[in-house]
């Protein structure tokens, strides 16, 4: 836990104060804007464009993510590069595609087991594509550099343990209020599932195992591509437009989630900067997902 303290104060004494308070003011008024005039709700649902699903997001996207490299560029006076430009614009379009399609297809005659199949896979399919993405990413820009974070060389689990054992009382928190309540448990996506389904239990895990894996490949573009890759051109000053591109893609989310998001960007980023490595974040992001999923069904049972 020393080294996590460690490299939190050392981001504090480094980070240029400019670029941090400006960023943070700058996502702090995207977040005004969604949950005050819905932001997102007209980006994504009410624009006249053609794929607005998918254009939307990726204005939005494109917005958080370069509006603070502008800052951090015009501050540190760094000369632009094309493959920091494709990059620029590859990771906001690899997350609006991401999050922007949602396709049926046809996996079982089964009215109701088809739509449970399609739950099933939405998660994990994306998984597979992002990481094909990233991997042709890296082969391009990035080869001679860490593989963005998939390896475990040095790697103490022992922090990450306590960092989501500090998340249990927040979670047990939140897991009582009602637009946390009206999001999760994700769980029930899938209810009521088929009537054949036994034992119910079963299917239940097979979803949370799915859903788990979305987790992956947000740790794999968040901190791996845009805070280990993108620091071969800026350095540590990577982490801040991570944090608020990071931030954006919880506008539909409850807004306490949303908030915390951008604090825990800033954190799990500064980690895995220094121990080149996502692991560790992606023990805590996923602990804490399921965690919420836990409390979200223990919470709508008691309140």
């Amino acid at each position: 836990m020393k080294k996590i303290v460690g490299y939190l104060n050392g981001f504090s004494r480094e980070v240029d104060k400019t670029i941090l308070v400006v960023s943070t003011l700058f996502i702090a008024g995207m977040v005004w804007l969604n949950y005050g005039a819905a932001l997102e709700e007209r980006l994504v649902h009410e624009a006249p464009y053609a794929f607005p699903e998918f254009t939307g997001r990726f204005f939005l996207f494109l917005l958080t993510f370069g509006f603070p490299y502008a800052i951090v560029f015009a501050r540190k006076k760094l000369k632009l590069h094309w493959p920091f430009l494709a990059c620029l614009l590859i990771a906001p379009f690899l997350f609006a595609l991401k999050a922007g399609t949602n396709s049926i297809v046809q996996l079982s005659a089964d009215y109701n087991w088809n739509l449970y199949w399609n739950e099933i896979l939405y998660w994990p399919v994306r998984t597979v594509l992002m990481f094909i993405a990233l991997v042709t990413c890296w082969w391009i820009f990035h080869r001679d550099k860490d593989r963005y974070g998939l390896n475990t060389k040095n790697l103490q689990w022992k922090p990450y343990w306590l960092m989501l054992l500090f998340m249990v009382p927040l979670i047990a928190a939140a897991s009582t209020q009602p637009d946390f309540l009206a999001t999760y448990p994700k769980l029930k996506n899938i209810l009521p599932l088929p009537p054949d389904a036994h034992p119910d239990w079963f299917y239940k895990l097979l979803y949370e195992l799915g859903y788990g894996s979305d987790f992956f490949s947000i740790e794999l573009f968040f901190r791996g591509f845009l805070v280990i890759g993108f620091s071969r051109w800026v350095g540590k000053e990577a982490i801040i437009p991570m944090a608020c591109f990071y931030c954006s893609i919880h506008f539909g989310k409850p807004l306490g989630e949303c908030i915390s998001s951008y604090f825990g960007g800033l954190l799990l980023g500064i980690v895995s900067y220094h121990t080149r490595s996502i692991y560790g974040g992606l023990m805590v992001h996923l602990g804490i997902a399921w965690l919420m999923e836990a409390g979200a069904i223990i919470g709508g049972k008691l309140f």
